[in-house]
């Protein structure tokens, strides 16, 4: 059975999360300390940082910006040109992009921004996410390794050295204390926390005979460029108090776009806006762990006082691990036939991965689900 934090609704199963002894998980310790940061400091701190990395000359940018065109990214490039500095946007496309991210990132261009959009190889790239769905049970990890490793290369071939990224998610989600810590992105987070999972892009052509010429987008530059470089990365979380509702509002007031209604499999309708490949991904997820992304919205909210734990429960158990035949209106047979995946062995790669400990199952030990194909956890809370 799995166990859940007392104060918020992650479960002990999250890769990473820690429990101290009264039952509470190091996101929700971490979320306390925000209390005793002095935030006027920090941003002190961020200013003068800033300061040292811009181009008095105007012969190149201030820094760079890594955006998807959703409400963070957004965000990051308001606060940017909040506090006078010339950014480089850079987008890694995402898998399979949907009208409203299109629209999104557009809007992004339109703050005022230099913009490059970087798109790999469609071909290799439909191959990977095969790969990863069917080998350690993400179908994103193409777009997940590349969102690092992309703007972290444009970093270095344009001799921007300062990216400027969002949140650390170890903290925000929870994860090692050290990682949590950390306002610095470098090499070593991004093998240990970068959504690699086990798949090194490395082992991609003596395992799958993909050929090293066709992942130069997924590789991370060596240490020596990143040396000769200068480059850095900075959390902006670390500077200022990060809220995703706070900066879904703001990005709004710029033109971001929402849905009208709840984005399947969560709570809100202001994330995960982009690639209809998320509901699969948040899915197996969900098999594997036990928990979704409407445990991690609501988590976010219960550490705020937005909404009770009680509530968020109820939310979780109403939204999450729905079978996902549909994402942000395409049906899940057409978000497949790209990728040579059909639905039976869509179904029956999910199986293969689902933690069955966490599930009902009959008595002969099948997977128990219902008509539309739902499972049911064994337990939703510590009961």
């Amino acid at each position: 059975m799995l166990k859940y934090c007392i104060k918020c609704l992650i479960p002990n199963s999250k890769p990473d999360i820690s429990f101290n002894e009264n039952g509470i998980c190091n996101a929700c310790i971490n979320f306390n300390k925000r209390v005793d940061i002095d935030w006027d400091e920090r941003k002190k701190e961020l200013k003068n940082i800033l300061a040292k990395y811009k181009n008095t000359t105007y012969s190149n940018w201030d820094c760079i910006v890594p955006v998807s065109g959703g409400k963070d990214s957004t965000f990051q490039v308001i606060k940017m040109l909040e506090l006078d500095m010339n950014p480089l946007c850079v987008t890694s496309t995402t898998c399979d992009e949907s009208l409203i991210g299109r629209k999104n990132i557009e809007n992004l261009k339109n703050l005022g921004v230099d913009h490059i959009q970087v798109s790999p190889n469609p071909k290799i790239r439909a191959k990977l996410n095969k790969i990863g769905f069917e080998q350690v049970g993400d179908i994103s990890w193409p777009e997940h390794v590349g969102i690092f490793t992309i703007p972290v290369r444009a970093a270095v071939q344009y001799k921007v050295p300062l990216i400027i990224w969002g949140e650390n998610s170890q903290d925000e989600y929870g994860g090692p204390a050290a990682a949590s810590e950390n306002n610095v992105l470098n090499r070593k987070w991004l093998e240990e926390f970068g959504g690699l999972l086990g798949l090194r892009v490395s082992d991609l052509e003596v395992m799958y005979g993909i050929k090293k010429k066709y992942l130069i987008n997924y590789t991370y530059p060596t240490d020596e460029e990143l040396k000769n470089a200068g480059i850095t990365g900075l959390f902006l979380g670390h500077y200022l108090p990060w809220d995703g509702l706070s900066n879904a509002l703001i990005a709004q007031g710029y033109g971001f776009q929402t849905l009208n209604e709840t984005v399947e499999g969560s709570m809100v309708n202001y994330e995960n806006l982009d690639n209809h490949h998320t509901g699969i991904h948040d899915y197996q997820k969900f098999l594997k762990f036990g928990f979704g992304r409407t445990t991690d919205i609501a988590s976010l909210h219960i550490r705020r006082g937005r909404i009770s734990r009680k509530d968020g429960l109820n939310f979780v158990k109403r939204n999450e691990g729905k079978f996902p035949w549909k994402y942000l209106g395409k049906d899940l047979e057409e978000i497949l036939q790209p990728l040579d995946i059909s639905l039976e062995s869509f179904i029956e790669t999910c199986d293969n991965f689902t933690n069955k400990k966490i599930f009902k199952r009959d008595n002969k030990g099948n997977l128990l689900k219902d008509s539309k194909g739902n499972l049911t956890k064994i337990n939703y809370d510590n009961d």
